[in-house]
């Protein structure tokens, strides 16, 4: 399969853009979540949708390789989800800012299992 360029994607625009609002956000966690803590996970794991997104989409492999990176993009949508739930019960973060956020990755999961039912052998 050619290489796909994931940037055109809009479950790759939208992760990267709420990933970005994520890290911004969890700039005003506790000091003591910072490193290792709260904030450092779901930073992490926000942006681990877009970086396995462009690695799997950009690699030269096999459909199912492909379609193994877009799980793995899925499972950090989902490791995000329960970290926003971890915020909002904490008040890290408003519920109304929580709860717009777990709808976009819930919308990001959709549009990521119609990616990888779109790869063809």
């Amino acid at each position: 399969m050619p290489f796909v360029n994931y940037e055109n994607l809009d479950v790759y625009k939208l992760a990267f853009v709420r990933a970005i609002d994520i890290h911004r956000l969890s700039q005003d966690f506790p000091k003591n979540e910072q490193y290792g803590g709260l904030a450092d996970q779901i930073r992490r794991s926000s942006k681990s949708v877009c970086a396995n997104l462009a690695e799997g989409l950009a690699k030269q492999m096999s459909i199912p390789d492909k379609r193994k990176f877009i799980q793995i993009s899925i499972g950090s949508v989902e490791e995000t989800r329960v970290w926003l739930s971890f915020a909002m019960e904490l008040a890290f973060i408003t519920a109304q800012q929580g709860t717009a956020l777990r709808d976009d990755y819930s919308r990001m999961a959709q549009m990521l299992f119609k990616l990888q039912k779109s790869l063809k052998f």
